[in-house]
């Protein structure tokens, strides 16, 4: 079901505070976010992509896409409930899946149902069986330029029989404007808790808290001054986040002249400084170094589905619910 052949579609959002968003329908993605910086004669490009719209046909590293059915990881790629078992599509050379599968979301060509200057709304259908869940899956996206230097996208999935659900934005950011070793950027992430995992990023099952440790980001801080800057792990957030009133994250560029805030109504923050971005093309046409974006993915703890134990939302949506989730980026300068 991955997109085939056809032109891929562009869409442009463009704001009265001089944000510009472009989108594409293939995995609903975001392609470039240009920011206006005071003092500065050009915006800042503060997202990873590729250099076409084309190249995102062959994306591998999910840079600015939507990824579900379920973000993240999913041990040994199966799934029970109610004395049922669903053997799921794993990744190519790996027993376990990744952001839902090998043929996701951020492949798909997702279909524009709505836009206006400021806004655009996507829809695709997942029927049942795709990548191995169970049920069919219809889902709404959209994103709007809300003024202000605010961004925010909302995501929305209804179903016909329980199906695990977890969608979100897997966008790449430097805000220094270039593809410079982003662990230079300060982040403070409201977090009590991580995921510990093993050599294949599977979480072993306890949470541990963040303490004065490497995973402490409760300070605002460079990434590079604790375990060298190298993270792909989940972070549980605290429960004041969920209202969307207090920041999960704040990301601050190297040179501090841009900060960006994330609000989110998930309980976890997946951190991934991009230690395997080295090779992946660039805007420029060139390549990407390794560590030369940052993704901050609201989501589940990965795994989730099998650990039902952890202090969030059940994983499972089931026929009559509506699954929601709502993701807010505020771009400023330094406080005063």
């Amino acid at each position: 079901m991955s997109a085939g052949p056809a032109e891929v579609q562009v869409v442009e959002l463009v704001g009265a505070d001089g944000l510009r968003l472009r989108l594409l329908d293939i995995g609903a993605t975001w392609w470039s976010l240009q920011v206006p910086v005071p003092g500065e004669p050009q915006p800042r490009e503060v997202l990873l992509g590729g250099a076409t719209p084309d190249w995102h046909l062959r994306n591998h590293a999910y840079l600015g896409a939507t990824v579900g059915r379920v973000a993240n990881r999913i041990a040994g790629a199966a799934i029970d409930r109610d004395g049922q078992h669903w053997a799921l599509q794993p990744q190519p050379g790996s027993p376990h899946q990744l952001h839902g599968g090998p043929d996701g979301y951020d492949r798909r060509r997702w279909q524009l149902c709505d836009r206006r200057t400021d806004s655009a709304s996507w829809t695709l259908h997942s029927p049942a069986g795709d990548q191995g869940f169970p049920g069919a899956l219809d889902i709404a996206v959209t994103v709007t330029l809300c003024g202000g230097g605010v961004i925010e996208q909302q995501f929305q999935a209804r179903c016909n029989a329980p199906t695990p659900v977890c969608l979100t934005n897997h966008a790449y950011f430097n805000l220094d404007g270039r593809t410079g070793d982003v662990r230079r950027h300060r982040l403070q992430i409201d977090a009590s808790h991580v995921a510990p995992v093993d050599d294949s990023l599977i979480p072993h099952g306890v949470l541990d808290p963040v303490d004065g440790g490497a995973f402490d980001f409760r300070t605002l801080r460079r990434i590079d001054d604790r375990a060298a800057g190298i993270y792909d792990h989940g972070l549980l957030l605290t429960p004041q986040t969920r209202p969307m009133q207090h920041p999960a994250a704040v990301l601050v560029s190297a040179d501090a002249r841009l900060w960006m805030r994330l609000f989110t109504t998930m309980p976890s923050l997946q951190l991934y400084t991009g230690g395997h971005l080295a090779g992946e093309p660039a805007r420029d046409g060139g390549a990407l170094a390794a560590h030369a974006g940052l993704a901050l993915e609201p989501q589940w703890l990965p795994d989730s589905v099998h650990h039902p134990e952890w202090p969030q939302p059940p994983v499972w949506l089931l026929p009559g619910q509506v699954w929601q989730h709502t993701l807010r980026l505020a771009f400023d300068t330094p406080p005063a």
